[in-house]
This record gives C-alpha cells, sequence and structure tokens, in this order.
C-alpha cells in the first residue's frame, strides 16, 4: 500500500512534534537523575495519569484485542478486564504509600523493607529480571506490533521498522527523561484516541459491513458478541472470565496491572507532586484504560471477520507480508487501508504515537533500575550526576537493541500476553501482602519469583518434550499459581525475619494499616498505628471496579441496541460514581 504525500505530510509534523518535546526537555533532564527518570518529582495528577494511558496504549493493544476477539468474540476480553479490580487496589490501597516511601524507583522497596544481603541481592536480581527480561519482552511484543504494521501500511521488512521505529524512539527518550516523555504521552495519547475512532468510524463504513446494524446482524459477527461467556461450556468459562476473576488479577504480576503497584505506574507515583496527585493518578488511568478505550478496538475487530474471515484471506490481500506474521492480531492493521489519504496518515501516526509513548516509557523505567538499582547501588556509588544520567542513556540504547532482537523471534500478540502471565503466576500475592504483613522477608520474594519462572519454563519448553498431554493455558496459569504460592509461604516460615530495627522504620516511614504488623513486637503505640479507614479503601475500591465494569458493559449493550441492559450497566456506573465520590475524603482523596 502506498501513502500519499499528504499521508506522509501528517506523519513528519507528528514527528517532529515529538522529537521537538525532547529536545525541549533536554537540558533539564541532563541535570540530574533525579530529573531524569522521576521529573523531580513535580508532576500533576492529569499528566502522569494520562501517560500511564498512554503507555498502556501500544501498537500491541489494538492487536491483542483483535487477536481475542478474532479467536473466541468479544468475551475473551475478560483476560484483561479483570485487571480492574488490580488497578482499583493500586489505587486505594497503594498508591499513597508508594508515593509515602520516597525511594527512586519500585525496585529501591526491597532495602527500605527487608534487611541484610538478602534485601541487596533481591534488590539487584529484581533490577536485572525485571528491567532486562520483562522489559525487554514487553517491548518485543509492542515491536511486533509495529513490524505488522509497517508492513500491511507501508511494505516495509521487519529489520526496517525495528531498525527505524527503534531509532528515532531512542533519540527522544535518552534525550528527554521523564518529562519528555510524559510531555509527549499527553500528545501521543489525543493523537491514538482520534485515531482508533476513525479506524472503527471507517471500518463500519465498508459497504461490506454495513454500519452498525450491518455489522451486529452479520452471521459471522453474531457469535462473537457476547460480552460474557457461555458458562454451560465450563472450559471456556473458566479460562475467559472465572480464572481471571478469581485468581488473576491477585496472583499474576502482568506489566501496568501489577498487584501493590509497580514498574512504570510505580514510577509515575514516585514522581507526583504528593501523595493526593498520586492516587488521583492511578484513579484516571484506570478508569480511561478500562472504560474509554476498549470499543473502538472491538468494533475493527469485529468488521475485520467479515472483511477477512480468514488468516488466508489477510494473506491474500497481503502477498508482500512475511507469512510467518500472519496470525488473526493482523487483522487490525489490515482494516486500516480502508482510511482515506490525510487520515490514514493521522492514524499511521497515532500508531507511531502509541508505539513511542509505550516504548519510551519502558527505555526511562528500565534503565532507572539499571542506573538507581544497580550502577549506582552496586558499582559506582558516588559518581557525579550526570554521569549517571549517561549511564542511563546507554542503558536506554541497550535495552531496545535487545527488544528489537526478541521481536524478530515472537509471532503474536497473544503469545507474549500468555508467556509474560505464566512467568508472574503466582508472585502476585506477595506483592499485595508485604506492605500489610510483617512476616514476608525477601527470600518470600526471590523464591516467589525464581519458581514461577521454572514452572512457566516447565510448562513452555519442558512439558510436552517429557511426552505429557497439552494442557490449557489457563489451568498452567492455575497450577502455577499454587505452586509458586505454597513454595514462597513455605519458604517465608523456614526464614527468618526481617531485622527488628528495618521493620521498625519502615512501619514509622509508611504506617501501614490493619493488624498484619501486631506480631512483629515493634511496640507500637496508638499514635503509631494508621489512622486511615480500611473498610473505607475496601468500600472505595468496590465502587471503583463498578464504575468501570459499568461503563465498559453499558457502552457494548449501548452499541449492541439493547436498551434496558445498557440502562442497568450505565445506571450502576453512575449510582457507583456518585458513592465513589462521597467516599474519597474518607480515603484521602481531595
Amino acid at each position: 500500500m502506498q501513502l500519499t504525500t499528504l499521508d506522509w505530510t501528517v506523519i513528519s509534523v507528528y514527528g517532529v512534534v515529538a522529537v521537538s518535546v525532547g529536545v525541549w526537555f533536554a537540558r533539564r533532564a541532563g541535570s540530574k537523575s533525579d530529573e531524569f527518570f522521576l521529573g523531580g518529582r513535580s508532576m500533576p495528577w492529569w499528566l502522569l495519569g494520562t501517560s500511564m494511558v498512554a503507555t498502556t496504549f501500544s501498537t500491541d493493544t489494538p492487536n491483542l484485542v483483535t487477536d481475542l476477539v478474532r479467536t473466541g468474540g468479544v468475551s475473551q476480553n475478560w483476560v484483561w478486564w479483570a485487571f480492574v479490580i488490580t488497578g482499583m487496589c493500586t489505587v486505594f490501597f497503594y498508591a499513597k504509600l508508594w508515593r509515602r516511601s520516597g525511594i527512586s524507583t519500585d525496585i529501591g522497596f526491597y532495602e527500605l523493607r527487608y534487611s541484610g544481603r538478602p534485601a541487596a541481592f533481591l534488590r539487584g536480581f529484581r533490577a536485572v529480571y525485571l528491567g532486562i527480561f520483562f522489559n525487554c519482552m514487553i517491548m518485543a511484543t509492542v515491536t511486533l506490533a509495529a513490524i505488522k504494521i509497517g508492513g500491511v501500511l507501508l511494505g516495509a521488512s521487519k529489520y526496517e521498522v525495528v531498525l527505524v521505529a527503534g531509532a528515532v524512539t531512542t533519540i527522544y527518550s535518552a534525550t528527554s527523561g521523564l518529562w519528555g516523555v510524559v510531555v509527549t504521552d499527553l500528545i501521543l495519547f489525543g493523537v491514538a484516541m482520534i485515531g482508533s475512532v476513525a479506524a472503527a468510524w471507517y471500518a463500519l463504513a465498508q459497504p461490506q459491513v454495513g454500519g452498525l446494524a450491518g455489522l451486529f446482524s452479520d452471521p459471522t459477527v453474531t457469535e462473537k458478541l457476547s460480552l460474557l461467556p457461555d458458562f454451560s461450556d465450563w472450559r471456556t468459562a473458566s479460562t475467559v472470565f472465572i480464572i481471571p476473576i478469581a485468581v488473576q488479577w491477585w496472583s499474576t504480576w502482568y506489566p501496568g496491572a501489577e498487584p501493590g503497584g509497580g514498574g512504570y505506574v510505580a514510577q509515575r507515583m514516585l514522581a507526583a507532586k504528593d501523595e493526593n496527585h498520586a492516587m488521583k493518578a492511578t484513579l484516571w488511568f484506570n478508569i480511561a484504560h478500562y472504560a474509554l478505550r476498549p470499543w473502538p478496538w472491538i468494533i475493527v475487530a469485529l468488521a475485520s471477520l467479515i472483511i477477512y474471515p480468514t488468516l488466508e484471506s489477510i494473506q491474500a490481500a497481503f502477498p508482500n507480508v512475511d507469512p510467518s506474521i500472519v496470525r488473526n492480531d493482523l487483522a487490525y492493521p489490515a482494516m486500516l487501508v480502508f482510511l482515506p489519504s490525510g487520515l490514514l496518515g493521522l492514524v499511521v501516526a497515532s500508531l507511531a504515537a502509541a508505539y513511542m509513548s509505550t516504548i519510551s516509557t519502558h527505555l526511562n523505567w528500565g534503565a532507572s533500575y539499571m542506573v538507581d538499582d544497580v550502577y549506582r547501588r552496586f558499582i559506582a556509588p558516588n559518581e557525579d550526576e550526570k554521569q549517571y544520567v549517561r549511564i542511563g542513556r546507554l542503558a536506554t540504547v541497550g535495552l531496545i537493541t535487545l527488544a528489537g532482537v526478541i521481536s524478530l523471534w515472537l509471532e503474536n500478540a497473544l503469545q507474549a500476553f500468555q508467556i509474560l502471565l505464566q512467568i508472574g503466576a503466582g508472585t502476585g500475592l506477595v506483592f499485595l501482602l508485604r506492605w500489610f504483613w510483617w512476616r514476608i522477608n525477601a527470600w518470600s520474594e526471590l523464591s516467589a519469583m525464581v519458581i514461577s519462572f521454572l514452572v512457566a519454563l516447565y510448562f513452555q519448553f519442558g512439558h510436552e518434550a517429557l511426552g505429557f498431554k497439552e494442557i490449557d493455558p489457563s489451568l498452567q496459569l492455575v497450577l502455577g499459581v499454587l505452586i509458586t504460592t505454597a513454595g514462597w509461604i513455605t519458604v517465608t516460615f523456614l526464614t527468618p525475619p526481617t531485622e527488628h530495627e528495618t521493620l521498625k522504620s519502615f512501619h514509622r516511614l509508611i504506617r501501614p494499616m490493619g493488624n498484619g504488623w501486631a506480631g512483629a513486637g515493634l511496640g507500637l503505640t496508638e499514635e503509631d498505628r494508621s489512622a486511615e479507614s480500611a473498610s473505607a479503601a475496601f468500600l472505595a475500591w468496590f465502587l471503583g471496579v463498578t464504575v468501570v465494569y459499568g461503563a465498559v458493559l453499558g457502552t457494548g449493550y449501548l452499541l449492541y441496541g439493547q436498551a434496558i441492559m445498557a440502562g442497568v450497566c450505565l445506571g450502576a456506573a453512575v449510582i457507583a460514581s456518585l458513592a465513589l465520590l462521597k467516599t474519597l475524603p474518607r480515603v484521602g482523596l481531595t
């Protein structure tokens, strides 16, 4: 497919804006590491929250949603909608604690909460494990999506996409620091939302589709429309809904939906002006991410079932695309060819924006681990601040290079999503409890990571190789959770607790709510205990989840023309919103 001069003009304007932001913030970012990685801890909630949303809207996100819808229907989205519960938990229980900690990265938590050599080892190990392996896997999935989009819309090879996209993003990420990343994210979010809505609009306008009425009456589509799985099919219902809602959200560590917050979400909370801004940013992120964005992608995915009913039809339409990457997720970029000149350029720019917003965040976040939790902590603790910035920029280049190599190995977005879920299976509970239960120690976390990783390796490479029958990914997840959780709890009670003084200083700083520290022997007085209400936090959590799910389902039923169900769901969202507004002051959000 050929882009017109108008398309290239639109794309070029966007590119100039993105690079200009990097140049503008370069001097500020280069002054010291706190500015480069945390923006001087002075950022407002609306900028940070939008940055989180922009980061989670990457090139692979609409591709993943398309893959889910085409293979199992709209209800398949519960595998990621379940993380709403995780996100709202972060808002009302953990956001203020992260900001209160005053640390530079979420990995710095380990030597704040734990003691001795195990804490130091865990910090270094976790920094490398997350900052390199996990981080590069996420960036690889994003790059894979860019490869597919570039192949369909630009006729570019996978190597050309990896080199060009990686180079451009690295330049402004390594130059501008977090301020440049989040300000660019604000622009990118607006462009990306316009692009996704435009893609849905023109998908519906195709004669084969015939608008919403034609889409929802097509036999190919009708069987995919249910917002909830068929519970008579126990296997499918368990995979799609029951396990995600009952197990996945609290047990699995996944970037952007970490139980208790973490990664780039924690980075944004740590960069906030204060605790109030940290909570508001995370709340806005969860509402926008789950309630505002999914339906344009779902509409495009459903329309693609009519235009490209099979993988063969996609391959036939784009014969120059590498057959190894022709999977259901390719249908999303394939639908973009129907956009008119100019608007196509805007959508390509929006997808480039989505790519850059995610990659830039992961590069800045991963580099912060390499600098603060490895280089500064273990190699050169007394270097000049500008040296730390230089090392951060070198780390940025190294991370994007490794991610590009991994992207050439992957085939589709769902594949990477399942791998990452499995690797993190069973680790989530320890991240939720470590703030509120004194007995958890460094060995608890280390054992959880090691066990979950070994279980994931076994299911990915060993189970079938040993001659055993294939196990459904959802069952693998449950087994991973059970084995890992049992393992780390056992290790917790077999190893000594964190040193008394470390526990005491952590409690004085964080002031966690609840009674999980009562047995630590810290001699706590009533003045030492948190004045925050756990019951109010649980109520706000429930109401927040209700708001998002009511909005998501209500929008779907409204599009389907099911007025009664739409009214029930949207009404529940409105009532929950009003109740939440009254509850927010009780949880310290003003």
